[in-house]
């Protein structure tokens, strides 16, 4: 006997946590992006572009993001070239000179995801300029195939109704001028780019699987990174995969999910929930989650493989493996996951792994070096906030992560912790000098965030002072440093800067009210 689809879902939503199910199951209906299609709604007419986030998974989350934060409405098509491609997505085009359009975009650029899918008619492509991985906000739809494009520009979606075919075509014949700009601009006006359910489109095309080269490209076995301030843990995640932070639904429901490249029926999937303990003990926690899946277990339709306690990290731990089968689009397969829940005195944290049974062990070691690089950042700041080993006294912490815990520098601060691990920590003396400063750092942070924590004036007066040395610290971010020479000749620059910011220039104005 096997659950039906809805009495199925309701269970094991109560049993891995809601993120599992939402992006593992088929192509269609539980896939994170794969449901999503984006709306161009233009003065010619409506473009319906569905994404690739297989073959592109940063580019997909990159054009997303830009999306919903209202970035491409109100561009323009800025170059449009019958027979081969239209291309826009470029801020400057809103009120810039035309002198500038196709210049501009985003302070971010995203790395080159090069893929075997061919640039045929209605594929969207992202331009560059000549180095692969500048690609920002700009991209461009294939007119007429152009094949001489293949694996040197990254695809990421395609347009998908008989509506956005017209509309390419119209925009394409319009007339232009110098430099492939449309004689009037009004024409070629993307009004509105939104981001909606594919069921809600009613005229998608039954379009094959896009046609790809003979190439096979080998993608990268790295790890990304991942830290949140807000959610006060770090890990990392197989490179390449695509790593979203869903909407809270509700306390189970995921806080980050990484879904993997399919290699068979589904796509592997890496979820973190966050959940607060409620002054629970493991084992009470243990209990309830047993008490719930005890149903599914009685009836057949969930098997427990292994379950024990554990130390993971230096935290109490419980770890379960479990099998079910799962029926989506009238095609059943076996599907098997692992969760880890670590337990802390405020909360705990359920990382778990789902993937076929056929292909579980492939995709094993991935979750586990992400289990390996999982750290509470809070404890690991107080602890150690880089490789120092020599704890801080109860009750202190970072004040800087303290006075920056959910604020708009949190994003900033985040990006120095990994310019530390990144850059800084790469060379002999930038590691000395950070031994060197959290020795002298952690002399007096512990005391000024509890201050911070007590008052919340202090505490933006500290995020106001600290500003001017993070703006300066970020410099880092765009420096090309190869040496011990660069490191030290940068390391002792931003030093020099954060003197004369923070004691000459307020030395020479105390003086000059004074004479």
């Amino acid at each position: 006997m096997r659950f039906d689809g809805k009495k199925l879902l309701n269970k094991i939503l109560l049993i891995f946590s809601v993120s599992i199910l939402l992006v593992s199951f088929g192509n269609n209906v539980f896939a994170q992006f794969d449901d999503k299609v984006a709306v161009l709604e233009t003065n010619l007419g409506t473009i319906i572009i569905e994404f690739f986030p297989d073959d592109a998974p940063n580019h997909v989350d990159n054009f997303i993001k830009l999306t919903e934060s209202g970035f491409y409405d109100g561009t323009l098509f800025h170059r449009i070239i019958p027979g081969f491609m239209i291309q826009g997505g470029d801020p400057n085009t809103i009120d810039g000179d035309p002198n500038t359009w196709g210049t501009g975009g985003p302070n971010t650029s995203v790395d080159a995801e090069f893929n075997t899918i061919k640039h045929n008619r209605g594929i969207i492509s992202m331009a560059r300029s000549a180095d692969p991985d500048s690609a920002g906000s700009q991209f461009f739809i294939v007119h007429a195939d152009s094949n001489f494009l293949d694996e040197q520009y990254t695809v990421f979606g395609r347009i998908v109704t008989e509506e956005s075919f017209e509309t390419l075509d119209k925009i394409a014949s319009v007339e232009t001028v110098s430099q492939d700009r449309p004689q009037d601009p009004e024409q070629v006006k993307i009004t509105k780019v939104s981001i909606i359910n594919r069921y809600e489109v009613s005229n998608i095309l039954e379009l094959p699987e896009p046609e790809r080269t003979e190439s096979i490209i080998t993608p990268s076995t790295g790890n990304q990174k991942y830290e949140s301030v807000e959610l006060d843990v770090g890990f990392s995640v197989p490179e390449g995969w695509l790593l979203q932070t869903p909407d809270k639904t509700e306390a189970n429901a995921p806080d980050v999910v990484a879904v993997g490249p399919k290699t068979g029926v589904m796509n592997p999937v890496i979820s973190l929930t966050v959940q607060e303990t409620g002054q629970r003990t493991l084992d009470e926690i243990i209990s309830e989650k047993i008490e719930l899946i005890n149903p599914a277990v009685d009836a057949g339709n969930l098997k427990i493989i292994s379950q024990e306690k554990m130390v993971i990290n230096g935290y109490d731990a419980y770890v379960i493996n479990a099998q079910a089968d799962f029926l989506s689009n009238g095609e059943s397969f076996e599907v098997q996951f692992k969760e880890i829940m670590i337990y802390d005195t405020e909360k705990f944290y359920s990382l778990a792994y789902s993937n076929e049974l056929n292909d579980f062990e492939s995709q094993l070691p991935r979750f586990e070096e992400t289990i390996d690089s999982f750290k509470i950042l809070s404890e690991d700041a107080s602890n150690d906030e880089t490789m120092n080993e020599t704890s801080t006294e109860e009750g202190g912490g970072c004040l800087i992560a303290t006075a920056t815990f959910g604020s708009e520098l949190a994003p900033q601060v985040q990006q120095l912790r990994e310019i530390r691990d990144n850059i800084i920590l790469s060379t002999e003396s930038g590691t000395a000098f950070m031994s060197g400063f959290n020795q002298f750092y952690y002399s007096f942070s512990p005391t000024i965030a509890d201050l911070e924590r007590e008052s919340p004036l202090f505490k933006e007066f500290v995020k106001l002072s600290i500003t001017p040395m993070l703006s300066t610290l970020s410099i880092l971010n765009y420096a090309d440093i190869d040496s011990e020479t660069e490191m030290l000749s940068y390391g002792i620059g931003i030093i020099l800067m954060n003197v004369g910011m923070y004691f000459a220039a307020p030395a020479i104005i105390i003086y000059k009210i004074k004479k």
